[in-house]
């Protein structure tokens, strides 16, 4: 088996020469590297989930810091955490409630220990909530008279009862671990069929003889199209180009390609071309905790000109592009500069130093921002591998991902 850290390492500059393009195959590929990682863990007697939650933290820590732009490599670390502290949880309550139910079944077969107490439902509720301390059952029995729990043995018996435990430990971090990646197996399924997912609800939101604008490219916005068209819907679509990468031109051929009428329009044509729209259907780069959407430079433009002429802005997007933070964390970088070549030749540029002043500094400027913030008031509808829904309803879906205790994984600063 592969030395698990020469991968990381091997992801890690891999992220940071922007070699792996796209939010799903980032995602994907995080799931699985912490998936190998997880498998490599050699964990302790005592809590497990603990040392399990900060090795994956130390790692999830480079991984956002080589490419912080790409929101879904901290989304991915942060779903992994929460699996992690989930499925402890579930061991543990299954493993207090057992205990709860030996303790009954001693004080009812035996009438000589009447005054042994019996776990209350306060005390195990109070063990499951301290799932972070595997040990949680001991300290829980701490609490009690040792010879309330079980009756004195001999020295041989309580060696036995040693070994029993060492081995009760054992089973339960490989159950853990078992449990954990049979988890991040599901995610890495999720993820790798959001797009059927999302495309299967294609026939709901588009009818026959509409208009459909998009900019740009999305694979899941053409699987999207595509599936309403192989349910016989009949619809135009309309490709804004995406200056200045032009990556419009190449997704309205594929669309033609398979069928669908496609009009190119430039980016400032939308405005002039919202009225005679239906709807708006676009990809996300991410969607962050309040609605609002990280998306290819340009959306923003779009979405103002849907709203002016109440057309419906529909976002898709697959779950693991939800993103826990807020456009206001620190830790959120909303951009990124491209190149100034795709926008101007180097011997263009070049034309526009001041030589004469001696210092070689351009005159000219060149941005070239990657991506757009979308607020949530300008969109109206999301649609998920779960579902359609609200902006005001994103809250609900992070909080059945994610773990508030897990928000705290951040990218390190540059040293």
């Amino acid at each position: 088996m592969p030395d698990v850290q020469s991968m990381v390492n091997e992801f890690v500059i891999k992220l940071k020469k922007r070699k792996v393009e796209g939010s799903k195959s980032t995602a994907k590929l995080t799931a699985e590297l912490l998936r190998s990682f997880i498998s490599q863990q050699r964990l302790p007697h005592s809590n497990q989930a603990g040392a399990l939650i900060d090795a994956v933290k130390a790692v999830g820590e480079k991984l956002i810091a080589a490419n912080p732009v790409e929101l879904a490599v901290g989304n991915v670390v942060r779903r992994v955490l929460h699996i992690i502290r989930e499925e402890d949880l579930s061991l543990t309550t299954a493993a207090v409630g057992g205990l709860s139910l030996a303790a009954e079944s001693d004080d009812e077969n035996d009438t000589e220990q009447d005054d042994h107490p019996v776990l209350s439902a306060t005390a195990v509720a109070a063990a499951a909530r301290n799932a972070l301390r595997p040990p949680s059952l001991q300290t829980l029995l701490e609490d009690i008279p040792h010879s309330a729990v079980a009756p004195p043995t001999s020295s041989s018996g309580g060696d036995s009862e040693g070994k029993s435990k060492s081995a009760d430990k054992n089973s339960m971090t490989r159950k853990l671990k078992h449990n954990v990646i049979e988890a991040v197996n599901e995610l890495i399924q999720e993820i790798s069929t959001c797009h059927e997912q999302i495309a299967e609800q294609a026939v709901e939101h588009i009818h026959h003889n509409e208009v459909i604008l998009t900019l740009g490219s999305s694979r899941t916005v053409m699987e999207f199209l595509c599936a309403a068209k192989e349910k016989k819907r009949s619809f135009r679509v309309f490709v804004a180009e995406g200056a200045p990468r032009y990556q419009g031109h190449a997704f309205a051929k594929e669309l033609a390609g398979r069928g669908l009428q496609t009009t190119v329009i430039t980016d400032s044509a939308v405005f002039a071309m919202i009225s005679r729209v239906n709807m708006v259907i676009v990809g996300a780069h991410a969607v962050m905790a309040n609605g609002g959407v990280i998306a290819p430079v340009g959306l923003n433009m779009v979405a103002l000109a849907a709203q002016r002429h109440a057309v419906p802005f529909v976002v898709l997007a697959g779950v693991h592009k939800l993103c826990p933070l807020y456009p206001h964390n620190p830790e959120v970088l909303l951009n990124e500069l491209k190149s100034p070549s795709e926008l101007l030749d180097f011997g263009e540029f070049s034309d526009c130093l001041d030589v004469g002043s001696g210092t070689g500094s351009p005159l000219l400027h060149v941005v070239n921002p990657a991506f757009d913030y979308v607020p949530p008031n300008l969109v109206n509808l999301f649609i998920t591998d779960t579902g359609g829904h609200n902006p005001s309803y994103i809250y609900r879906l992070i909080a059945d991902y994610y773990s508030a205790d897990d928000l705290v994984v951040r990218r390190k600063s540059a040293s």
